[in-house]
């Protein structure tokens, strides 16, 4: 799917919101996708990503946006430089910001697109089964707020 960069912009459909760093959307009920916002947290030392549960209002306008279903997240978003990434480039771009030994991450573009977004469907497809699931939507503590929309 290609879109004009910023196209969430002049979409009535979506509130506002700063888009001046790089911001992952996630299932926040997904222990996977949980799991890599943490590691976000942990590892992005010089504090770049913002993280969007994708069960928020934002999140769901913003799936709608890129034609993706709100409610069955087979992909999280890479908003970054005004444009979505998603699949295994989104997973792969935020490896690469987040630094060294992660940014090695990048060979996997080695594979064919679809070879990746394939390998990446079957883990998203099946991830809620093999991971589980968190009873309420991840939510970051105190510190970390400020790395968070709403």
């Amino acid at each position: 799917m290609t879109r004009k960069p910023h196209s969430w912009r002049d979409d009535p459909t979506v509130p506002p919101f700063p888009d001046d760093r790089p911001i992952l959307i996630f299932d926040g009920h997904c222990v996977l996708c949980s799991s890599f916002a943490q590691f976000i947290l942990r590892h992005d030392h010089r504090r770049r990503f913002r993280l969007l549960a994708a069960q928020t209002p934002l999140g769901v306008a913003l799936y709608r946006h890129f034609d993706l279903d709100p409610t069955n997240y087979q992909t999280n978003i890479l908003i970054e430089g005004g444009r979505a990434w998603l699949k295994s480039e989104g997973s792969i771009r935020v490896f690469e910001r987040v630094g060294f030994p992660w940014s090695v991450m990048a060979i996997g573009r080695v594979l064919p697109l679809p070879v990746r977004d394939w390998l990446y469907e079957i883990v998203a497809r099946n991830r809620l089964r093999w991971f589980g699931t968190r009873a309420t939507c991840f939510l970051p503590d105190q510190s970390e707020a400020d790395r968070f929309l709403a």
